[in-house]
């Protein structure tokens, strides 16, 4: 008698210690699986998922496509809405955008409902997914790349269900608990038995921080006649409530519009399960009959079989109906979301630059994705020191000035705390599983913020000229100012082109158009020098506001040197 046999004999001689601890473990694989299997699907699919994100959030509509499409792919609506949270953080969506994604998520979850009972439940994938991890275990050592995060999800998927094979053995039968079934069917008749039930599943879910493990185990004691059907409705209600504590807890270190986001997903929710408690007992009439329709038989809620599928059709039809009332009032949702989590004043409200300083997400392309736009905001924070400049070289009163190379000071101060920040976030994202994409992405970044930088310390020391010219009366000659004016300009379009690139990424890049203003910048550095030079040797000019002047547009022009350096890495010349 093999060692597994052991225990199922005891086991069945009602030791109950023993039953909860298979019970556990089943349930462990069955979370493990999951979690391998969505990981694998994020690195297989990061561009993919990016893409959905990026343009398909532009309405309602489409961003609850985009919620469901997301979630169905990686199989945990936590996905999601975590992801979507750390998008508001970041700027990439709205509030009112995000609430649409939450809402697919919803419906996205079912389809795990209905995977786990057609292929969990009704076929015997346990030797299959044997083979399936035999085959696809050598390609785990393959160093990167799609193959092995698609080895990655196929042994997560195999994992899940061999967990929930046990699951549902694991799970007691009616005739052997009677005492536990007995409990729910005395408080499923009162009237805040449903209230209840409902704690108890939100209770289960924020345990196992998985809904679609908490949505399996209350599918497996069903199948078994463990608990009654309504009872298992009501937890099914208390399980949408507790998945929503996982987007609670990423918002925390988030700014406030990501604190609102998860907020509204909240919100959504607890507002369904609150509709739905009130018609709660005629909803259950009109599943069965749908489900009695589809089978052709009547609804029997002692047949397990079919009180199973009455719980995913209870779960897909309330989450459809939630979502098809709800999605009219996102401007409401949106509303009672910023009333109820309230800003601290002005600086919350702007979206900071070290918004990435928090935990890192579960895959390397998701995290890459706010770095991105970590770097793509650093860019506009550089173009404005050479406005700064711009203004310092051209305003006349002294005060200005001084406000203006305090400014500069404090954003060079900026651009050396964010190239810090940027490279420790992206060191410890190299420390995941990463695709060769996402690797060449990574070593973009930190090339350009090392560019944006040097951008940085070079405006720096360009405002310590001007100041050193202010302090000892020193004059630009008309020539020379519209000379540097000139070049600023110039400079000017090189970011205006840069940002673009940095925000369009490799999808659109302007090359050509940076090449050209880098080259323009070039040409226009020459001919100042040249005209400098002769001014010099026919002493026409002051020497030491000569010296400045040639500073200034030398360090312009490396400026624009920078600015293409940064266009190349992101057009993935590097």
């Amino acid at each position: 008698m093999v060692w597994s046999d052991t225990i199922k004999e005891k086991t069945d001689r009602g030791w109950g210690v023993a039953k909860l601890l298979i019970l556990i473990g089943s349930l462990g694989f069955f979370i493990y699986g999951m979690k391998l299997m969505s990981e694998g699907l994020q690195q297989a699919s990061g561009s993919m998922l990016r893409s959905m994100l990026g343009s398909m959030t532009s309405n309602r509509l489409k961003g609850v496509l985009t919620g469901f499409g997301i979630t169905s792919l990686v199989q945990s609506s936590s996905v999601t809405t975590v992801m979507t949270v750390s998008f508001v953080n970041a700027g990439l969506m709205t509030l009112r955008q995000s609430a649409g994604v939450m809402m697919g998520a919803n419906i996205g979850t079912t389809i795990t409902a209905w995977v786990i009972l057609i292929i969990g439940f009704k076929v015997n994938v346990g030797s299959y997914a044997y083979m399936l991890i035999a085959f696809a275990f050598p390609l785990l050592f393959i160093k990167s790349g799609k193959s092995k995060a698609w080895a990655t999800t196929i042994v997560g998927f195999c994992i899940l269900f061999i967990g929930l094979g046990e699951l549902k053995d694991a799970v007691p039968s009616l005739d052997r608990d009677s005492a536990i079934i007995q409990f729910f069917i005395d408080f499923k008749g009162v009237w805040y038995g449903p209230v209840m039930f409902v704690l108890l599943g939100a209770f289960v879910t924020v345990v196992i921080q998985s809904s679609s493990a908490a949505m399996a185990l209350t599918l497996a004691m069903v199948a078994k006649g463990a608990i009654p059907f309504e009872v298992a409705c009501a937890m099914v209600l208390g399980e949408n409530i507790g998945t929503t504590i996982t987007a609670e807890l990423a918002s925390l270190i988030a700014n406030v519009h990501a604190k609102r986001s998860a907020r509204i997903h909240s919100l959504f929710n607890l507002i369904g399960v609150g509709w739905m408690l009130l018609i709660f007992p005629y909803f259950l009439d009109i599943v069965g009959a749908l489900v009695g329709i589809t089978s052709g038989e009547e609804f029997d809620l002692a047949n397990p079989d079919m009180a199973a599928t009455g719980i995913a059709v209870f779960h897909t039809f309330f989450n459809l109906a939630n979502v098809v009332l709800m999605v009219w009032f996102v401007p409401q949702l949106v509303t009672l979301a910023e009333r109820t989590v309230k800003s601290k004043g002005d600086s919350d409200e702007e979206f900071k630059l070290d918004f990435i300083g928090g935990p890192i997400g579960s895959t390397a392309e998701l995290c890459i994705l706010e770095a991105q736009k970590e770097v793509s905001k650093f860019g506009e924070v550089t173009a404005r020191m050479n406005e700064f400049v711009y203004n310092a070289i051209n305003n006349s009163s002294k005060k200005k000035k001084a406000k203006l190379f305090s400014k500069l000071q404090k954003y060079e101060e900026i651009t050396d705390r964010v190239e810090v920040e940027i490279a420790d976030y992206l060191a410890k994202v190299s420390r995941l599983e990463m695709s060769d994409l996402a690797s060449i992405k990574m070593r973009g970044m930190l090339s350009i913020t090392n560019d944006l930088e040097r951008v940085g310390d070079i405006f720096y020391q360009i405002s310590k000229s001007l100041e050193k010219k202010e302090d000892e009366k020193i004059y630009f000659t008309p020539e020379q100012r519209e000379g540097l004016n000139e070049m600023l300009e110039l400079v000017r379009e090189a970011f205006t082109i840069m940002n673009k690139n940095l925000e369009a990424e490799n999808r659109s890049i302007s090359m050509q158009s940076a090449i050209d203003i880098e080259h323009r910048i070039n040409k226009l550095r020459n001919k100042l020098r040249k005209k400098h030079l002769k001014d010099l040797e026919s002493g026409e000019v002051n020497m030491q506001g000569a010296l400045i002047y040639s500073n200034v547009f030398s360090s312009l022009e490396k400026v624009g040197d920078h600015i293409i350096n940064v266009s190349e890495a992101v057009a993935g010349e590097i």
